[in-house]
């Protein structure tokens, strides 16, 4: 049985306290709503996300630039070795219904623009100001704005 609810979440490597724990709330509210959650598997943003997720028991699948498990961040419930590098930002558009972009640098930039492309919406919380990205002013405004999205998928 194929997950209904996939969601990527792409986002930065250094960011700020504030961001790391409002990511952990998104997380904790992705899992409670069932989402099964994707993210590049390191740290930072994906750390945050894989720790808010894991927090309420739901399912974070990490896709790694290396090629081996050692870059993972602990709170990953499947991590995936690539071996790909930065390729593997199209893998994590390829896998949601629906993007979130939070802070982040031109990494989170090219996931983003790869999720354009693929005509899937993105959500952004404190990241780039691009037209097509749905902005959301706070936790509980990212998962507003997603449920209202999914229901359109």
């Amino acid at each position: 049985m194929v997950e209904k609810k996939r969601v990527s979440v792409f986002g930065g490597r250094d960011i700020p306290s504030d961001i790391y724990q409002d990511t952990i709330e998104i997380g904790e509210r992705l899992a409670d709503q069932g989402y099964l959650v994707f993210c590049g598997g390191g740290k930072g943003v994906m750390e945050a996300i894989s720790k808010g997720v894991k927090n309420k028991n739901g399912v974070v699948v990490g896709v790694l630039k290396g090629q081996n498990l050692n870059e993972a961040n602990p709170y990953l419930t499947v991590s995936v070795a690539t071996g790909i590098g930065i390729a593997r930002n199209a893998i994590l558009a390829y896998n949601c219904d629906v993007a979130i972009a939070i802070s982040g640098q031109y990494g989170t930039l090219s996931e983003i623009a790869y999720a354009l492309q693929l005509e899937k919406t993105v959500i952004g919380y404190n990241t780039w100001d691009i037209e097509s990205v749905v902005k959301a002013d706070s936790p509980i405004d990212v998962l507003n704005k997603l449920e209202e999205k999914m229901s359109y998928v």
